[in-house]
């Protein structure tokens, strides 16, 4: 038995009529500039949750971070660590919060649980 016969990544973008017939619901798609593969999947199984079948979802095709990765220092030595990281391997970055690290409820948060404490059982 030759290994092309058992391997079925030999024949790459074409599936053999034996395997189309087993697999139910095959769908093939790529993102317009075919660069991210991963992100592009994670996106569509977005939009697949946020829809009935019917109704097209209410969403950007792409979300704030995009196709960049993100990184989060929390301290300002773990930045400056970032910085001559990015600077060693010649990656470009924004720091969108131009240094502050300190995080902050915003002022909107509910501070105060909304359900009464139990306060015991009646004597």
């Amino acid at each position: 038995m030759k290994a092309s016969e058992f391997v079925s990544e030999a024949r790459i973008g074409k599936i053999g009529q034996r395997r189309s017939q087993a697999t139910v619901g095959l769908h093939k798609f790529v993102d317009q500039d075919r660069d991210d593969r991963t992100y592009e999947l994670n996106r569509v199984m977005m939009a697949a949750a946020c829809t009935d079948g019917v109704t097209p979802p209410d969403m950007d095709g792409e979300s704030w971070a995009g196709r960049y990765d993100i990184a989060a220092p929390y301290t300002p030595i773990e930045a400056d660590m970032l910085k001559l990281a990015y600077k060693a391997v010649g990656s470009e970055y924004n720091d969108l919060n131009h240094g502050n690290l300190k995080s902050k409820e915003l002022d909107s948060t509910n501070k105060r649980s909304p359900v009464t404490g139990f306060r015991g059982y009646p004597r």
